[in-house]
């Protein structure tokens, strides 16, 4: 597993994985409008030039795009940035490819970066998430109720951070 920038033409792959069902019901973005191709050009302008994020695209050894992460809300005075991660190929899913990428991320976070805290919020029943995030040194800090609407429906969320004196470099 490798991480690179996305790039323009990474957009309409993009676009297919966030319109997918299955990938959205896991995302906070679960109830927002499909995803059009002028609409990612939009987020992809605004993100490169945003320096409170940075986003890689998940690829295989053999090169294939299976998802993305980033780091957002990077506050370097404060020492904290949030994580997300998708992977958007479903035929990917539970291979080990989102521990290998947020290992990475979160490498570059404590000693390229010299942050001192990653949080993420995940929902309560994603259990293949949580237990990702727990393998990579994260810890249940709280739980967020009726977090957000999924299908219309709230969900409760669980507040999760891992803190650099915490976190082994594995």
């Amino acid at each position: 597993m490798r991480l690179r920038p996305p790039g323009e033409r990474d957009l309409p792959l993009f676009v297919r994985w966030f319109n997918d069902p299955e990938v959205r019901y896991w995302l906070s973005m679960s109830e927002g409008p499909e995803l059009t191709l002028e609409s990612e050009r939009e987020w992809y302008e605004e993100m490169r030039g945003d320096p409170a994020q940075v986003i890689w695209c998940i690829e295989t050894e053999e090169g294939q795009p299976i998802g993305n992460l980033g780091l957002h809300a990077i506050d370097e005075a404060q020492g904290r940035a949030t994580l997300d991660i998708s992977i958007c190929e479903k035929g990917q899913w539970g291979r080990g490819y989102g521990t290998d990428a947020i290992r990475q991320v979160l490498r570059y976070a404590f000693a390229e970066l010299g942050l001192r805290r990653v949080g993420l919020h995940v929902d309560e029943d994603n259990l293949r998430g949580i237990r990702c995030y727990e393998k990579c040194g994260f810890v249940r800090e709280g739980l967020l109720r009726a977090h957000r609407l999924r299908r219309g429906q709230p969900v409760d969320a669980v507040a999760m951070a891992v803190l650099r004196e915490e976190w082994k470099d594995a």
